[in-house]
């Protein structure tokens, strides 16, 4: 069994509180046979920019269709609309979700190269702080010296208890390009089901009011979804998952409709 699958079989037993279940996978043998596997998939590192860029995708691209049918502006108008925002907040998105992954990890490696650069020069500096760090955790006088012995002992291994323990900082394995991309793609996907049925009536005939209710319905189920995609992370209740996200996703375009619905009886 890999680490990523005993992880979510422990998640399992812990919300069935599934005391026999729990006990064998906290066996040396598969604790052993764990560490000697793979961490996780890829998809697991990126599911947080697939959800945030899905529901942003979504909610703006409705928000767009709800507030230009407030204003019964027409399906043409929508449509135009929406793919504008569509494409140029996919790539807003994206390019700042590389920029600010990519500043995360510039700044974790400056502040990596700072503590490697100070073990090296004060030793007994560091070694003075991180046993601080300890004591405010609330280990013993001895304890604390014991376990900054035993980081002390391997440089990189110090290093990393530095960051962790004095500056709280994780390394973080995504790749900024992966990131945008993950970004990229589930904001284009999630924001064009709204669009969907107005790209439909180019070739055949809808009116507005169908449209609309269509795309009220297929918005409604992709935030819904979102909501449900969550759970693999937050082992959350699917159902309640689904409908906080349809809360807060309703919740936006029924703002815009009405924006749209008051902007139309200002400006006539």
């Amino acid at each position: 069994m890999t680490k990523s699958g005993r992880l979510k079989e422990m998640r399992k037993a812990f919300t069935q509180r599934d005391v026999q279940a729990s006990a064998l996978l906290h066996s040396p043998d598969h604790i052993a046979q764990a560490a000697q596997e793979q961490h996780g998939g890829a998809s697991d590192q990126y599911i947080g920019n697939i959800v945030y860029g899905g529901l942003d995708g979504i909610l703006t691209t409705f928000a767009v269709v709800s507030g230009v049918a407030g204003a019964r502006l027409g399906s043409s108008i929508v449509l135009i609309l929406g793919m504008a925002n569509l494409l140029a907040d996919g790539f807003s998105m994206a390019i700042g979700a590389y920029l600010s992954s990519k500043s995360e990890k510039e700044y974790y490696q400056r502040e990596w190269q700072r503590e490697a650069w100070e073990v090296e020069h004060f030793p007994e500096g560091e070694r003075a702080e991180l046993y601080e760090v300890y004591r405010s955790h609330t280990y013993s006088e001895d304890d604390a010296r014991r376990l900054v012995d035993i980081q002390a002992r391997d440089p990189q291994r110090w290093i990393n208890a530095m960051m962790i323990n004095e500056l709280n900082m994780l390394k973080d394995e995504r790749k900024p390009l992966y990131s945008a991309m993950a970004t990229l793609m589930s904001f284009i996907l999630a924001g064009f089901m709204p669009l969907i049925v107005y790209v439909l009536g180019l070739f055949y005939p809808i009116s507005s009011t169908e449209s609309f209710t269509v795309s009220v319905i297929l918005s409604a189920l992709t935030i819904f979804g979102l909501g449900v995609a969550k759970v693999p992370v937050t082992k959350l209740n699917p159902l309640r998952s689904g409908l906080e996200m349809l809360l807060v996703g309703g919740l936006a375009a029924s703002v815009a409709y009405v924006v749209g619905a008051l902007l139309r009886s200002v400006v006539g």
